[in-house]
C-alpha cells in the first residue's frame, strides 16, 4: 500500500484526504475544475491528469509497487535489501579515509549518514513541517490575513501566535495549515533546552 497521504482542495474547501486512489476517486473523473491536489509530506502541488474516465485516472497514479505477475526491474546492488546505487563524488583524502574503515567505504558512510540523521532528526521534522505547512499555506491561504505574520510566526516555531493569526481563515485552510504545521512547534533536544 502506498505510504502517499494527499489532500485535495476546491477554492478554500478540502473536498478529500487519504492515499492517491481514496482522494481521486472522490474528486472523480472530469470533476477536477478548481481543484488543487497536495502531497502532505511536502506540501507541494501534486501534477494530475485527471482526464477521461475514473479508471483512466486511477491509471495514470504513481506506481509505488511491482503487481502481482509483474518481474520487478533488475538494478544493480542489493535490491532486497533497498540498496541503491549512486555516485558519490569525494576528493581522494576522503575516499583514502573512508577505505581505511572497517567494512570499508559504503559501510563507513552509511554510519556517518546514519549518525547525522539520528543527531538531526528532531530538527529535520520541525524544518520539513515548516517548509510543507508554509508551500500550502502560499498556494491555498497566501492571500489570507495575517498570511505573512503567520508564516513569520511558523518558521520562529512561535505555536499560540501562528495560531491567533490563522484563526480568521476559513475553516479547511486553517484547520490544514495547522495540521501541516503540528511538528514545527514540537519541543525537544534539538531545541538547545
Amino acid at each position: 500500500m502506498s505510504d502517499l497521504h494527499w489532500t485535495a482542495f476546491r477554492g478554500e474547501n478540502r473536498i478529500a484526504g487519504g492515499s492517491p486512489v481514496e482522494v481521486v476517486t472522490a474528486i472523480g473523473a472530469g470533476g477536477h475544475d478548481g481543484v488543487l491536489v497536495f502531497d502532505d509530506a511536502t506540501g507541494k502541488p501534486v501534477d494530475l491528469d485527471l482526464r477521461g474516465t475514473l479508471e483512466d485516472c486511477l491509471g495514470r497514479l504513481p506506481k509505488n509497487e511491482v503487481k502481482p505477475g509483474e518481474q520487478p526491474e533488475r538494478r544493480p546492488g542489493r535490491p532486497k535489501l533497498g540498496v541503491v546505487p549512486r555516485e558519490v563524488t569525494l576528493l581522494p583524502r576522503h575516499w583514502e579515509w573512508l577505505g581505511e574503515q572497517p567494512g570499508g567505504a559504503s559501510v563507513a558512510l552509511r554510519k556517518l549518514v546514519d549518525a547525522a540523521r539520528a543527531a538531526t532528526g528532531a530538527q529535520d521534522g520541525r524544518r520539513r513541517a515548516q517548509e510543507a505547512a508554509d508551500r500550502f499555506m502560499r498556494a491555498v491561504g497566501g492571500d489570507q490575513p495575517g498570511y505573512e505574520d503567520a508564516a513569520r510566526a511558523l518558521y520562529a516555531g512561535q505555536a499560540e501566535p501562528f495560531k491567533m493569526l490563522t484563526e480568521s481563515w476559513p475553516k479547511d485552510v486553517r484547520d490544514h495549515a495547522r495540521y501541516l504545521a503540528k511538528d514545527a512547534f514540537a519541543t525537544g533536544p534539538a531545541d538547545g533546552k
